[in-house]
């Protein structure tokens, strides 16, 4: 399976990251990923907004001009509500993204969230770890967001907030919350006119205020294609981060919280806390492992 992936097999690929979000997997993602090595390295891009912004279509315009490039290739994970009978992802992003049949440099996975709040999985995370190995970039879209959903910012290397027309004017864009964490501001549906430039400068006028570092604000149009290859050189172009491995500090202790209270959050602090585990113990697996052995 492992070779099969490295060749973007899509069957394989989708059956490793089945077993990467199995909660039960640790030792199973440990030896993948060590088998893998550092991979292609892969950067994460967060693209988060709220409902109908057009996440999902500009997501699709975007990776299939990023596949210009011979050698790239592009994963997506997309972020679903939760069905309330099944449980699992409505895949209403997979019918508005679209990508060529047969590239096999394109990769697109579903996943539902759960009932998480932050816009994401509660697995999001871990395929992210062995997609970015595969793919040279791995975006993540959220679920439609509010204001204070930020837990993209924790998964991706960079994240890119999605503004439609006529979403607010420049007080409501200084609000709290999700304003004052992405890397950069895109304000879509640009082939609307007049609405668009309001909106745009309604939000430049507002991060000048309310940021105190100069942030990229893009104008696309997924329909027309204006603008969406310079936001494509932008996110290829843009500093790499510290990389996947480097947030699991994070997940490390939530998933204590999450499984084992705060009773376990004490425990892991008593040790000298999740970062301190993982660098002990040689990784997140192996701290988990460590942590409590039948996962």
């Amino acid at each position: 399976m492992i070779d099969d992936a490295r060749n973007l097999d899509k069957r394989a690929i989708a059956k490793l990251i089945t077993r990467f979000e199995d909660p039960r997997g640790a030792a199973f993602r440990r030896d993948t990923l060590d088998e893998l090595g550092p991979g292609r390295g892969g950067r994460v891009v967060g693209i988060t907004g709220a409902p109908g912004a057009g996440k999902s279509t500009l997501l699709g315009e975007l990776a299939v001009r990023l596949i210009h490039e011979p050698a790239r290739a592009v994963a997506v994970v997309a972020v679903d509500p939760s069905s309330p009978v099944s449980g699992g992802a409505l895949l209403g992003d997979r019918t508005r993204v679209r990508f060529p049949a047969g590239e096999r440099r394109l990769f697109f996975r579903s996943q539902a969230s759960g009932g998480e709040l932050g816009g994401v999985a509660p697995t999001t995370w871990q395929v992210c770890r062995l997609l970015a190995r595969l793919f040279d970039v791995v975006f993540v879209e959220t679920v439609g967001v509010g204001q204070s959903e930020v837990e993209i910012m924790k998964v991706a290397d960079r994240s890119y907030l999605i503004v439609p027309p006529l979403a607010g004017d420049h007080v409501q864009f200084m609000k709290a919350g999700i304003m004052e964490l992405p890397d950069g501001f895109v304000v879509s549906k640009a082939d609307v006119g007049d609405p668009a430039e309001s909106t745009l400068h309604a939000l430049r006028a507002a991060l000048r205020l309310a940021r105190s570092e100069d942030v990229a604000v893009h104008r696309v149009s997924a329909r027309t294609g204006d603008g969406v290859d310079a936001l494509a050189r932008a996110i290829v172009d843009a500093p790499p981060g510290p990389g996947i491995e480097a947030r699991g500090a994070h997940f490390l202790e939530r998933w204590v919280r999450a499984e084992h209270g705060r009773a376990g959050v004490a425990r892991l602090e008593a040790a000298g806390g999740a970062g301190a585990a993982i660098a002990h113990h040689g990784g997140f697996d192996a701290a988990q492992l460590a942590f409590a052995p039948s996962v």
